[in-house]
């Protein structure tokens, strides 16, 4: 008889178990593989009844459309994977005046693209390869028509992001191929509205940073540490271009620390596990960006599903490899030249869809925040001990410090403890030369200039492996997400 409805559930009554009889298997938890593949397999059952493509099918009408591959012709053969061109324009016409003022964002649109990004899908779609291309990169267009004066161009040089501003997401498509001999299958184009919109309905991207930035010309102003920016803090993390004196290429290293954290945030957070959540996120994207016509609905579907699978240390980052700096060209000015051979190795790895960072085992060596290579150290031995000065002076070489290799002798022989003396100007780098030098003194001397000293003293017994902590490594500089994400 079936139990009326709103009635409660009897448990079944248990039967005794017989004398002798083996007592029932314990039931153990699940687990954590076993939760992760059920939760897997009900998102491909959803996905399977159509439940995902719902969700998100109405959102193609959101998609404002472009046409960047109008009348290609002898474009490069297409590789494995796909090849995602992620291009930020400037936009600030979009974005309310309040939002302006408060973001420094002044003056007029420039119509040009701030961020060129080959983002990298792997077959397997089990990867995913960024490669920035500096928006100072020299490139020479292919013919065209300058869509501002109607005039057709021969070939000519130009900056990278000009290219958007004469010829639109074509030409920009089409300087990329000839430039990379990589085929994009697919356009995506943000601004500075879509942008902000996607961080907050994430409810924001964690970001760590070592040392304060501040920056005076978009407002920036970060205290070292943990944190998580919303839309607006997070546009000014991503311009930032005067927080240092790597300019842009810095700026290029922001960038892709924060795409890293974007990346760990939707993967972690469940919003791709919940249609719904997956529903906002796209809707916030989508309502003001530029595609092609083929990235909609199934595409989306696609790459949700490849992210599930992602981890930190499934994304791989890094800049073209740079040959010259400062490449003047006429009527164009200050330019950023390729290596060539070093670019060309890179991009065949994206069309044959080889991964691009280089798995060293862990190193030993001390974290520091200055590299060795950087530091020039004069040494001088303190104690009465003949040839002390010459062995810490080659350890000290042998570890990458910049030694005079000539060491001298201190008027003062009866240093107990080794003393690392430096200008307190440069107090980081006298921080990295005392961790090689385990229960080193730090002592700071004004006006001693660049150049920091080394007394050794009778405590001397090694010098230590230090290494900067720069995560990007291998002849491309690449970066994997956990490296260079809060993780």
């Amino acid at each position: 008889m079936p139990t009326p409805p709103g009635s409660p559930t009897r448990p079944p009554q248990r039967r005794p178990r017989p004398a002798g009889a083996p007592h029932p298997p314990v039931r153990r938890k699940k687990p954590r593989w076993a939760m992760r593949a059920v939760t897997t397999l009900s998102v491909v059952v959803l996905a399977s009844a159509g439940i995902g493509h719902a969700v998100v099918t109405s959102l193609d009408a959101d998609i404002e459309r472009v046409d960047p591959f109008k009348d290609m012709k002898n474009r490069p053969q297409a590789g494995n994977g796909m090849n995602v061109l992620l291009v930020g324009t400037d936009g600030r016409d979009r974005v309310t005046a309040q939002d302006r003022r408060k973001y420094r964002l002044g003056g007029a649109p420039c119509h040009c693209t701030d961020t060129i990004m080959i983002v990298h899908i792997s077959e397997d779609r089990e990867r995913a390869s960024v490669v920035s291309l500096p928006r100072d990169s020299y490139a020479m267009t292919p013919a065209h028509v300058d869509q501002v004066t109607g005039k057709q161009h021969d070939g000519h040089p130009i900056k990278i992001n000009a290219a958007y501003a004469e010829g639109g997401p074509q030409l920009t498509v089409r300087t990329v191929e000839d430039m990379t001999h990589v085929k994009i299958d697919h356009y995506l184009e943000v601004d500075f509205t879509s942008f902000m919109k996607t961080v907050d309905v994430l409810d924001g991207v964690p970001i760590c940073t070592a040392e304060p930035l501040k920056d005076t010309y978009t407002g920036l102003d970060l205290p070292a540490g943990r944190h998580t920016l919303r839309g607006g803090q997070a546009l000014q993390y991503v311009r930032a271009r005067h927080v240092d004196g790597a300019s842009d290429l810095g700026r290029m290293q922001r960038q892709q620390r924060f795409l890293a954290g974007l990346i760990e945030r939707s993967t972690s957070s469940g919003v791709l596990l919940n249609p719904m959540r997956f529903r906002d996120v796209a809707r916030a994207v989508l309502g003001s960006v530029r595609a092609d016509r083929g990235f909609g609905t199934n595409e989306l579907l696609d790459l949700g599903r490849a992210m599930r699978n992602f981890s930190p240390s499934s994304s791989e980052f890094t800049t073209v490899p740079i040959g010259q700096m400062g490449f003047l060209v006429k009527g164009v000015g200050s330019t950023l030249k390729w290596d060539p051979d070093k670019a060309g190795r890179l991009f065949r790895a994206l069309r044959e869809d080889r991964p691009l960072a280089v798995h060293r085992p862990r190193s030993r060596a001390v974290r520091v925040e200055v590299a060795p290579q950087q530091i020039r150290v004069q040494v001088e031995n303190g104690t009465p001990a003949e040839g002390l000065g010459k062995r810490v002076d080659a350890a000290l070489a042998a570890t990458g410090f910049r030694t005079t290799r000539v060491p001298t002798s201190s008027p003062d022989h009866s240093a107990r403890r080794t003393v690392v003396a430096y200008d307190p100007r440069w107090d980081r780098s006298a921080k990295s030369l005392s961790a090689a030098l385990p229960g080193s003194e730090l002592r700071a001397v004004k006006g001693q200039g660049a150049v920091l000293k080394v007394v050794a003293g009778t405590d001397f017994r090694q010098v230590r492996k230090v290494r900067a902590d720069d995560p990007y490594q291998g002849e491309f500089g690449v970066a994997t997400g956990d490296q260079v994400g809060c993780a």
